[in-house]
C-alpha cells in the first residue's frame, strides 16, 4: 500500500514538473516571437517543410475522407428520403471538426514527429550547447520559426483539406451514387456559414500551436542518446495526438 501510494506521488510531482518545464518553454517561445530580428531563411524554410512537402499527405487524405464521408452519409440519408441533406453533411463535417482535426494529426506524424527528432539529434550531438556557448539564443534560433510556420501553414492545409474532401464527396455523392449536383452545392452553402468556418480556423491555429509546442519541447529536453530521441519522438507524436482531439472538444463547446 505504501509503495503504491509513493508510485502516486511521484507520477503527481513528474507531473507537475513537466508541466512547468513546458509552460516556461511556450512562454519563452512567446515572448521571442517578438524580439528582432526575425529569422526569415529559417521561417521559409520551415514553411516549406511543414507545408508545401505535407501537401500530397493531405490532399490524399482529405479526398478519400470526402468520400467516406458521403458514401456512409449517403446510405444513411437515403433510409429517411434525406439525399438533399448530403451537402451539408459533408460541408459541416469538414468545416467543422474533420477537417482541422485530422489534418492536424496527419501533419503530426509527418512533420511534427520529424521536428522533434531533428531537435532531438541537435542536442544529442550538442549542437544546441554549441549556439549557446557562441551566444546565440537557440529558442530564438531554432523554435520561433517552426512555431510561426505551423501558424501559418496549418490553417492553409486544413483548407485545402477541406476543399478537397468536400470535392471528394461530391465525386462520390453526385457522380457515383447519383445524387443531385445542384442540391448538393446549394443546401451546402445554405447551411455553412461564417462561423462555422471560423471555427476551423480557430481549431488549425490551436492545433499548430500544439503540434508546435510540444514536438519543440520534446526534442529541445530530449535525454542522451539514441533511445531518449526515438522515446521523445513517440511521446511528442502521442501528446500531441491527445491534446489534439482534448482541445478539439473544448473548442468546439465554446464555440458551439
Amino acid at each position: 500500500m505504501l509503495s503504491f501510494v509513493r508510485w502516486c506521488g511521484r507520477l503527481t510531482l513528474n507531473t507537475l514538473h513537466e508541466t512547468g518545464r513546458m509552460g516556461i518553454f511556450l512562454g519563452t517561445v512567446l515572448l521571442d516571437i517578438f524580439v528582432p530580428p526575425l529569422q526569415a531563411k529559417q521561417l521559409i524554410r520551415r514553411i516549406s517543410f511543414i507545408g508545401s512537402r505535407s501537401l500530397l499527405l493531405i490532399i490524399f487524405t482529405g479526398a478519400f475522407t470526402g468520400m467516406v464521408i458521403a458514401l456512409q452519409g449517403y446510405v444513411a440519408l437515403r433510409r429517411f428520403g434525406g439525399e438533399e441533406a448530403l451537402g451539408p453533411m459533408v460541408g459541416l463535417s469538414l468545416i467543422r471538426e474533420l477537417g482541422p482535426v485530422l489534418s492536424a494529426l496527419m501533419i503530426t506524424a509527418r512533420a511534427g514527429s520529424a521536428l522533434t527528432a531533428e531537435l532531438g539529434i541537435m542536442r544529442i550531438t550538442e549542437q544546441i550547447d554549441a549556439l549557446e556557448v557562441m551566444a546565440l539564443n537557440p529558442i530564438k534560433y531554432l523554435v520561433v520559426p517552426i512555431f510561426l510556420a505551423a501558424l501559418i501553414t496549418f490553417p492553409l492545409l486544413n483548407g485545402v483539406f477541406v476543399t478537397v474532401g468536400i470535392y471528394g464527396g461530391y465525386m462520390v455523392g453526385v457522380k457515383l451514387l447519383g445524387g443531385s449536383s445542384g442540391a448538393y452545392f446549394t443546401q451546402m452553402s445554405s447551411a455553412a456559414g461564417s462561423e462555422d468556418i471560423w471555427m476551423g480556423v480557430y481549431k488549425s491555429l490551436a492545433f499548430g500551436a500544439i503540434v508546435a509546442w510540444v514536438s519543440c519541447f520534446k526534442g529541445f529536453y530530449a535525454d542522451r542518446g539514441a533511445e531518449g530521441v526515438s522515446q521523445a519522438t513517440t511521446q511528442a507524436v502521442v501528446r500531441c495526438a491527445v491534446l489534439i482531439l482534448v482541445w478539439d472538444y473544448f473548442i468546439g463547446s465554446i464555440l458551439i
